[in-house]
């Protein structure tokens, strides 16, 4: 898809008043609709908007205008810019920028994503904190000349990085650590679906060596009660 003009409907409302060209080839060059150059034409669209000159501004040349005036089926074609626009350089990334009063606050920061996260390479650390491979070694060596009143404190908390840029980082190195193969546990609670299971009749061909358990004999409320009475007369008679 073709890049349209600067102003489209400026241009449109040029190109109505002061050419022949068909509702059709001005929408297929200002990138409009053909009803809504008709209603240009009519004075219902675009009312109170001053023609822009597509010659004028380089976007047209008028024999291209006279050659879609010529043949209906011809497109216009947008002019090709004589201001030729140097390429940009990309320009690398240099450390990142920290306040001045923010910069007492970089140990603390680091010594806190040593902890936190250990799994951070010195170069991304450097990344989000923006301080030096020296630094970082110090504070993980206790060696730094503050070391002594260091408190782990967020980076993200005291504005030296965006948790964006932290989480991005940490997710990085996640990807880089090996997989580690989950280990064998011990003995684990066993499944509800196992241990509220009614029980299973006996096996017949079971190993008939084992001692069986032993079976209580079957309470009978009768005698119990007539041993009772039992007990009640012989104490009464004495």
């Amino acid at each position: 898809m073709s890049q349209g003009p600067l102003m489209p409907k400026a241009t449109a409302v040029w190109l109505v008043e002061n050419t022949s060209l068909s509702f059709d080839q001005i929408a297929d060059f200002c990138k409009l609709h053909p009803l809504e150059v008709k209603g240009i034409a009519d004075g219902e669209v675009a009312a109170g908007i001053k023609g822009s000159d597509p010659i004028t501004m380089g976007q047209l040349t008028r024999e291209e205008i006279e050659k879609a005036q010529a043949d209906p089926n011809h497109r216009l074609r947008l002019a090709e810019s004589r201001v030729k626009l140097p390429e940009q350089k990309r320009v690398k990334k240099g450390p990142r920028y920290t306040p001045v009063s923010r910069r007492h606050d970089r140990p603390n920061a680091i010594l806190w994503l040593v902890r936190n996260h250990p799994e951070l390479k010195d170069a991304q650390i450097m990344r989000l904190v923006g301080t030096t491979k020296t630094t970082i070694q110090q504070v993980r060596d206790r060696t730094h000349w503050n070391s002594a009143s260091l408190s782990p404190m967020d980076p993200v908390t005291l504005g030296l990085c965006s948790q964006i840029d932290l989480d991005f980082e940490v997710q990085r190195a996640a990807k880089d650590r090996p997989q580690v193969e989950p280990q064998e546990h011990g003995g684990t609670l066993m499944p509800a679906e196992v241990s509220t299971a009614p029980e299973r009749p006996a096996d017949p061909f079971a190993d008939m060596s084992r001692p069986k358990p032993v079976q209580e004999d079957a309470i009978d409320v009768n005698s119990v009660f007539a041993k009772l009475k039992q007990l009640k007369r012989d104490d009464d008679e004495e």
